[in-house]
């Protein structure tokens, strides 16, 4: 009933062996050569210990050496712990200390010809997905196999794509959505996949041009940062038919981004915890929401959802087994087999859901989630910082920005570029404040917890915005 990647990816190659998959810059590979580097990436790793079961952390660019890899360390049935190259040298430190993985994979070489293994089972865990905080104890999602593969077979049918369509992808290796949906489902239907190093607003339209891409999944700020390229009378001569991107734009302005550039965008709604999120059904166009239960082309049926206290529930065969070694957290977000989502929505007649607001404290910046909490927890560290909240303050570019209000320590006036460098020392670039602001006491609830939603809202005089001073 379910597949394993590896078989998804034999599959595809048994179709069109000689037929080319992958494309980036410098080489292009067919489905064919694929499996041959998957299996001696999976050759290379077995050579080093690796069995079934055990974790394999890879933090590597966007790189077909990582999709190899990935595709090898999987097959074999252990899990890939994927991780962000951009994070430093502590935030690794944390993230081994929590996973003690066999292996830890950077830029490997993947000449070895052997035969992919079929050690992995649709149930197995295949992936470890950090969602927020590294330094200390991550909240690590296990996605199996089975969500995977489901994910890869929905994808196509929901988007509307058949082999003679190129998916392109900038989008990191280490989220679920490039994997999930551009590489799964590009093996499904036997379609091209196009990777990109990274996104790049000034050469996006040009490398879809030069690979012939028809199809790009876009999160976060991504189509708002596209808009704001200086406007070509060419914009929209390129071959690129469909876009898929969540939440859903405001009508007006997606549409005024489909006529520039000359393609249809579909909206749904997916997370880490499950690739069965929701989706906009084939052949209409609930402006403003995030769409239907997604369902699966052949299996019919396999997703529910529901409201209780105005958050999402979702129950379906690609939720998360839990999160890595934390039962509770786990229980908490699962219940009788439904997925907390976290995310608050109001149901529609028409059986889509409209997004009202996040439960979660967990802000979402540049394309990345991140936890308040670890931000603080380093600020509070400076012996400048009696105490501090983090929170996301509205960003000309869709997503949230993020603020410090710092509580000075006693006689002291804190220097915000000297706390700014603090935290680049021991975060990730995204999870550094971009604005800042000393205040006196911070607002507490009767519990005596913050109550961040009492602090100053706006951009008052004497607000310091990093970004502009630097």
């Amino acid at each position: 009933m379910y597949r394993t990647i590896p078989q998804l990816l034999l599959d595809s190659a048994g179709r069109d062996p000689g037929g080319v998959w992958l494309r980036s810059a410098e080489d292009s590979w067919t489905f064919g050569e694929a499996v041959g580097h998957a299996a001696g990436a999976a050759h290379a790793l077995r050579e080093n210990g690796v069995r079934r079961g055990d974790l394999v952390l890879l933090t590597m660019r966007n790189t077909p050496a990582h999709l190899f890899a990935w595709l090898g360390a999987v097959s074999l049935g252990a899990i890939a712990v994927t991780v962000d190259p951009r994070s430093t040298a502590l935030e690794l430190d944390g993230l081994v200390a929590q996973t003690r993985p066999r292996l830890v994979i950077t830029e490997p070489s993947l000449t070895v010809a052997a035969e992919l293994p079929m050690d992995a089972r649709p149930d197995d865990v295949a992936v470890l997905i950090p969602t927020s905080g590294t330094t200390g104890r991550s909240k690590l999602v296990m996605q199996t196999h089975r969500a995977y593969t489901l994910a890869g077979e929905g994808f196509p049918h929901w988007m509307e794509l058949t082999r003679d369509d190129r998916l392109m992808t900038s989008l990191p290796l280490f989220h679920v959505n490039a994997p999930a949906y551009s590489v799964m489902g590009s093996l499904a239907c036997g379609a091209g996949l196009v990777l990109l190093p990274r996104f790049s607003a000034s050469g996006f339209l040009d490398a879809a041009r030069q690979h012939g891409a028809t199809e790009f999944n876009a999160i976060g700020a991504m189509l708002e940062m596209l808009m704001r390229q200086p406007e070509r009378a060419d914009d929209a001569d390129n071959p690129l038919r469909l876009c898929y991107t969540g939440p859903a734009p405001a009508q007006e302005r997606q549409e005024e981004i489909e006529r520039r550039f000359g393609l249809r965008i579909v909206c749904g709604y997916g997370m880490s915890e499950t690739t069965y999120g929701l989706i906009w059904p084939r052949g209409t166009r609930p402006f403003g929401t995030l769409g239907a239960p997604r369902q699966h082309p052949v299996l019919g049926t396999i997703n529910e959802a529901r409201v209780r206290d105005g958050e999402l529930q979702l129950r379906n065969p690609a939720v998360t087994p839990g999160y890595w070694d934390m039962p509770d957290e786990t229980a908490r977000a699962i219940v009788d087999g439904w997925l907390h989502t976290g995310d608050l929505v109001t149901p529609n007649a028409d059986g889509t859901y409209t997004f009202v607001a996040r439960a979660k404290e967990v802000l979402r910046r540049r394309g990345e989630n991140l936890s308040p909490l670890e931000v603080e927890e380093t600020l509070t560290a400076h012996p400048s910082v009696l105490e501090c909240a983090v929170v996301g303050v509205p960003s000309e570019l869709s997503e949230d920005e993020v603020k410090a209000f710092v509580v000075p320590a006693s006689g002291v006036v804190p220097d915000f570029g000297e706390l700014r460098a603090w935290c680049a020392e021991r975060l990730s670039a995204f999870k550094v404040p971009r604005y800042w602001q000393l205040i006196g006491d911070l607002p507490r609830t009767p519990t005596s917890r913050v109550a961040k939603h009492l602090l100053p809202q706006g951009h008052p005089d004497g607000e310091h915005d990093a970004e502009e001073n630097r």
